[in-house]
């Protein structure tokens, strides 16, 4: 009887850092969050970007079914990076994030922070930014899963994944 080959490499620093650059350079990710009103999967593009201390962050409306589910159960899955423009889209890497979605008030101290580091990195959403309807959310990272091209899949904890 053969031994099953484990896919999983031990990760190492050129995985950190890897998965780091992707976090680093990311301006969209895909969000997958549980629809309310079905329990089923739901995947929304979203902007997304890192804030002052290197955590996971968006900028959602309630308007969006995403924000509504994030409200009702806020586990989610993140999925960044994306596939050049020549070659095979699955060699490219790609990094996946179990995390927990955590809303901020309007009225949080750290919120001035947030729409700074935002700001940055998304200047065209100056326009909305500040409307009443639209709040920022950390997502508070469990685990990762990085996929850095063929044959190497590396399984990552919260302190492989913090940029800093």
């Amino acid at each position: 009887m053969t031994d099953k080959i484990n896919p999983i490499r031990e990760t190492d620093d050129d995985a950190r850092t890897l998965a780091r650059d992707l976090l680093g350079s990311a301006r969209v990710a895909a969000l997958g969050v549980i629809e309310p009103a079905t329990g089923a999967p739901f995947v929304s593009r979203i902007a997304f970007g890192l804030g002052p201390d290197g955590q996971p962050m968006t900028l959602v409306s309630d308007l969006a079914l995403h924000a509504r589910a994030l409200r009702a159960d806020p586990r989610a899955s993140l999925l960044i990076g994306e596939p050049g423009v020549k070659g095979d889209p699955l060699t490219h890497p790609r990094l996946t994030l179990r995390a927990t979605a955590r809303f901020l008030e309007p009225s949080a101290e750290e919120r001035a922070r947030l729409r700074a580091a935002w700001l940055q990195h998304h200047p065209k959403s100056g326009l909305y930014v500040d409307f009443a309807d639209f709040h920022f959310v950390v997502f508070e990272v469990d685990s990762g899963h990085l996929n850095g091209g063929f044959a190497k899949a590396y399984a990552l904890g919260q302190n492989d994944l913090k940029v800093t």
